[in-house]
């Protein structure tokens, strides 16, 4: 049987914890989108961070499989 490398998924778990945060940033966004403008400014900036941030860890995952795959091949 052929020895399996494992992929760390600590990255998934980053991204997991960045979308989180992110819909809390969306909804806090929604919520004050009337009565404080400087705050949704400040925490959709914060999301667009936190998406690029999930993004990032997302395709070190993906890249990291490729690896594997084709080494494997």
């Amino acid at each position: 049987m052929a020895q399996q490398s494992q992929i760390d998924i600590n990255p998934l778990k980053q991204a997991k914890a960045n979308v989180t945060l992110t819909e809390q940033l969306l909804t806090q966004a929604i919520e004050k989108s009337v009565s404080d403008e400087i705050l949704v400014q400040e925490a959709l900036k914060q999301a667009v961070t936190e998406i690029a941030q999930a993004q990032a860890a997302v395709s070190q995952v993906q890249s990291a499989m490729q690896t594997q795959a084709k080494s494997k091949a």
